[in-house]
């Protein structure tokens, strides 16, 4: 659901985000339904895979030292701050260790949290995130604050709608972490490089925004993870 204009953040009022404003304004019936969606899907997938939360809880903390659960501050719709949920699937203390991004071969991934990372397992806490309306399945990845201060005016538009688990950008860049294996600066060819290129496809999204398409990208998803 839309808030009104108004009370959206100065930094998100420019000519460009209006108009993908007054194209998703239109479409205010969907996004309600896509909301009720994500409350009543979140809800039966914690309890349907609480056996493998246990389990995946379990497993972490004998793999190696640290919390099960990974705590960030990224940003969500209305350019707001909030704390994304994952199964910590690096040491303890990993964005201290190096960039906000990560590369192939990281070190500071743990031998089950590359297996987590493959089948994006360790992205099941986030269902918390979409139950509190921070997140929805599908939509813009959330990113930290220091790339969100590297959007352009039209990038902004990204921020009218809550950030996605999943989105048509992450499925076509799940292999991002590879593009940035050889960069000498992984923080600056993600800014200048990959960034540009995700937000075609995050931008087109909303453009295109469907209960319909979002359907489309969840099975994408599936599809993507499972090959």
């Amino acid at each position: 659901m839309l808030p009104d204009w108004k009370d959206l953040p100065d930094e998100m009022k420019n000519d460009t985000v209006k108009k993908y404003y007054k194209s998703l304004a239109k479409k205010e019936s969907a996004l309600i339904i896509k909301r009720m969606f994500d409350i009543w899907m979140s809800v039966l997938l914690l309890v349907f895979l609480m056996p493998v939360i246990l389990v995946m809880a379990v497993l972490i903390k004998l793999d190696s030292k640290g919390p099960v659960i990974f705590k960030q501050t990224r940003v969500t719709a209305g350019n707001k701050d909030f704390t994304i949920y994952k199964f910590r699937s690096m040491v303890n203390d990993a964005p201290k260790l190096g960039t906000s991004v990560t590369v192939a071969s990281d070190m500071r991934i743990t031998k089950v949290g590359q297996f987590m990372r493959k089948y994006r397992i360790d992205e099941i806490p986030q269902l918390v995130n979409v139950l509190k309306g921070e997140m929805t399945f599908v939509g813009t990845r959330p990113e930290v604050r220091k790339y969100v201060d590297a959007y352009t005016p039209a990038m902004m538009a990204t921020l009218l709608l809550p950030a996605g688990i999943t989105s048509e950008a992450s499925i076509m860049y799940k292999e991002e972490d590879e593009l940035l294996a050889s960069a000498e600066d992984a923080d600056q060819v993600y800014i200048q490089d990959i960034l540009p290129e995700k937000m075609k496809y995050n931008l087109k999204s909303i453009r295109k925004f469907s209960l319909l398409n979002d359907l489309a990208t969840m099975i994408k998803t599936v599809i993507a993870v499972v090959m």
